[in-house]
């Protein structure tokens, strides 16, 4: 396969999760800012931009982070590389670029999602129409997704594919939860506390997790409970431990596929290293903000050395 071909199917699918996981934050953002007052919404929204890593781009722009502009900031705004439909312009043409390596239903499905979104992204969004907009986003993920397990053989092109999703997945949810903890939790006093219940749920609406978490937990939300979900339980697919486990098995298929390994298998195992075993009290001794850090760089080291490995710009 041509390292353009593998990068555009890598790319692809890392860009159609990171814009899923900013309609996520925009969906948990709004039905947070509609129970609060006006300067707890601001607040609110300040945190959903800051967690998105938009900050920068939107404060340039906006001196105040009311919920039209923030939303619209990051479902549409032109002058943002960032937003929700540039990010699905890069899925649609990373998917032409590796139109010969995937299936015709998922390219139907993309290009197909992306003429509906570009036309309901025309324009400025109001409050009835953001929940829409996020939705059908939503939609596109799991129909893209669902193409690609249901259409594609398993060869190269499915696991650079799958590959770039849990790379992607893995970096979205170690970042939001960095963030989210420290807005949260100012003091490791209250580690384990019930301080500001709703806002914990957010979180785990952010990366669908609150069923799942409910479900597992008898529904008590605590912030301890939470975090050992999202970064340690291997049956749950957006935590930590599920991302990296099935990014090393994807690595080991291309590594078996192309006769040799390479030093993304190397981190891959080391990181892997680092993780497995681990305990929430081992975590929270060495520091969550330090162990997240610390993710975050392996897991980007990683995907740095898949591009190296496989040559995706050769």
């Amino acid at each position: 396969m041509l390292g353009r071909t593998a990068n555009g199917l890598f790319w692809m699918f890392r860009y159609l999760e990171r814009a899923e996981h900013t309609a996520r934050l925009i969906d948990a953002g709004l039905r947070m800012a509609l129970t609060r007052d006006m300067v707890a919404a601001e607040e609110e929204w300040r945190s959903v931009i800051a967690t998105a890593g938009q900050r920068e781009g939107y404060e340039a722009r906006h001196s105040s982070y009311t919920g039209i502009q923030t939303w619209n900031h990051m479902l549409r705004d032109p002058e943002n590389p960032q937003s929700v439909l540039a990010m699905l312009g890069q899925v649609r043409t990373n998917a032409r670029l590796a139109r010969n390596a995937i299936s015709s239903e998922l390219w139907e499905v993309v290009n197909d999602a992306w003429h509906h979104v570009s036309r309901m992204l025309a324009r400025p969004l109001g409050q009835n129409q953001v929940g829409e907009a996020v939705s059908v986003v939503r939609r596109l993920a799991v129909l893209a997704h669902g193409a690609m397990i249901g259409s594609m053989m398993r060869d190269e092109s499915y696991h650079f594919a799958r590959a770039g999703s849990f790379t992607e997945r893995a970096d979205a949810v170690a970042r939001i939860l960095d963030i989210k903890y420290y807005l949260l939790l100012p003091s490791l006093s209250y580690v384990g506390s019930s301080l500001d219940t709703g806002q914990w749920d957010t979180v785990l609406r952010s990366v669908s997790g609150d069923r799942a978490y409910r479900a597992i937990h008898a529904g008590q939300i605590d912030a301890r409970g939470i975090v050992e979900f999202l970064v340690l339980d291997a049956r749950f697919p957006r935590s930590l431990a599920f991302c990296h486990r099935a990014l090393k098995a994807e690595l080991a298929a291309l590594a078996q596929i192309h006769g040799r390994e390479g030093k993304a298998d190397a981190l891959m195992r080391e990181a892997d290293s680092l993780l497995a075993g681990r305990t929430i009290d081992e975590i929270f001794e060495e520091g969550l903000h330090q162990f997240l850090l610390g993710f975050m760089g392996r897991n980007n080291a990683i995907a740095q050395a898949i591009s190296a490995d496989y040559r995706f710009l050769s």
